[in-house]
């Protein structure tokens, strides 16, 4: 780079570096380290990649340069972490672009069965049954239930191209809080509180101004473990954040298939039909665990306006 202009750098010749750096630690560390290729938007400044990984080609010029591609690029993780998909898993041909973008870069909240921060993994690896099982990998969650002020209950169906648990019927909105500062904060669950604004603007449309996140009310947490199909399934510590608000909504259709709100008697009619295989619908195994030890008590309270009265976030119910 020693030829760079001292106004500029040349922007194809910091590509061919970084990839050629890349390229030579891929060579270099094969025995102490895997590589994950996947799909991310990558954003050059001037000597680094953004996420903290410094490349070694300084740029003469006191002006940062910066730009973005949408490019395969090699992420390598210590072998001293959790493992990492192999390359086969990374290029699953079952996934969408969407779908594949967020399983490989939305890292979950890694906690024991006390609720504590132990680390972080991919949202790929949170949601493999072999590593659920071999490592035994639990990752924070939240679950959201939103009621309108006729005191209805808004549920979602998955979209078809939903990697676990496609296509069926959930509560308003189901997500995982992510390894980032602003929702990793303990105190009053403020970072489940952000994720949950996050998600429902991303899955549903609604934006946060009108959802404040004094507005959130934690009832609640439970620990459970569901497989979806043979490769896919859940074991989350599940945080149930409750809140009562009208809302316009525009759902976002890589992540939701249809929407609707319910009744009480309307719940239980869906129950039923979902217990009896009526009209092939299918609930997630969170919302029924919900539906059948929670929901229609909680539902009182929600009409009453005294859910603060039913919170109970000291206990972990394993479900």
């Amino acid at each position: 780079m020693a030829s760079s202009s001292p106004a500029t750098c040349s922007l194809l010749n910091i590509a061919s570096r970084a990839a050629s750096t890349v390229s030579s630690a891929a060579s270099a560390y094969t025995s102490r380290v895997r590589l994950m290729p996947c799909y991310t938007t990558t954003t050059f400044k001037g000597v680094g990649l953004r996420g903290g990984s410094l490349l070694p080609f300084p740029c003469s010029s006191p002006t940062r340069v910066f730009f973005s591609v949408r490019s395969p690029i090699w992420k390598s993780f210590s072998s001293s972490t959790s493992s990492v998909a192999t390359d086969k898993e990374a290029l699953d041909s079952s996934m969408d672009d969407v779908q594949r973008r967020l399983m490989f870069e939305d890292e979950c909240i890694l906690v024991d069965e006390k609720d504590h921060v132990i680390g972080h993994d991919s949202k790929y690896n949170c949601h493999l049954m072999e590593k659920i099982e071999s490592e035994n990998l639990l990752h924070r969650a939240f679950s959201i239930f939103l009621f309108n002020s006729k005191y209805e209950l808004l549920l979602q169906q998955r979209s078809a191209t939903k990697v676990t648990f496609p296509e069926v019927w959930t509560n308003t909105c189901c997500s995982h809080p992510l390894y980032r500062d602003s929702e990793l904060i303990e105190e009053n669950f403020l970072g489940v509180k952000n994720a949950a604004q996050r998600k429902l603007f991303d899955e549903l449309g609604i934006p946060a101004e009108g959802l404040p996140t004094d507005k959130f009310i934690p009832l609640g947490r439970i620990l459970y473990k569901a497989p979806s199909d043979g490769k896919w399934g859940e074991h989350e510590l599940d945080y149930l954040l409750f809140i009562v608000v009208d809302v316009k909504l525009n759902p976002n259709p890589d992540e939701v298939a249809d929407v609707k709100y319910v009744n009480r008697d309307q719940l239980r009619e869906l129950l039923r039909k979902a217990d009896a295989g009526e009209d092939g619908i299918k609930l997630s195994p969170w919302f029924k665990l919900v539906a059948d030890n929670f929901l229609f008590k909680w539902w009182d309270h929600v009409e009453e306006g005294t859910l603060q009265e039913a919170a109970d976030m000291k206990t972990i119910h394993k479900l």
